[in-house]
């Protein structure tokens, strides 16, 4: 079998406890801008991509958070320098989890938000 699409990742879904303080925590954390949309039965805060018919985006939905920086970790790409990023995950009452990371595509850090939700947020090189 050989299956190789443009991007593995497709949409990502985080459950947070209380959708209007993790969209606040989050669009502080990167400087994206999160729109309230209904979906299906779910009110749900989308994370915006410039592209979305080419662009991989997701959103937060009011659901059970592993709470334990156990579950899947989705790496987030963030505004400015990537010093500035975990000042403000801490400010908005996440958890830096990691020193920065370097990767040749840029650096990133592993977080985990006030849900306890794993994060890793990323500065392109």
């Amino acid at each position: 079998m050989s299956f190789t699409p443009a991007n593995t990742t497709v949409w990502i879904e985080l459950p947070v406890r209380d959708l209007a303080a993790a969209s606040a925590f989050y669009s502080k954390v990167t400087g994206l801008m999160l729109e309230r949309q209904q979906m299906g039965p779910n009110e749900t805060a989308i994370f915006q991509a410039a592209d979305f018919a080419t662009g991989v985006a997701g959103h937060l939905y009011e659901g059970t958070p592993a709470g334990d920086g156990t579950g899947p970790t989705v790496h987030l790409a963030a505004q400015g320098k990537l010093e500035d990023t975990m000042a403000r995950v801490t400010e908005a009452g996440g958890t830096v989890i990691s020193p920065a990371i370097e990767i040749p595509a840029g650096r990133f850090f592993y977080a985990t938000d006030p849900d306890g939700n794993s994060i890793g947020l990323f500065e392109a090189a």
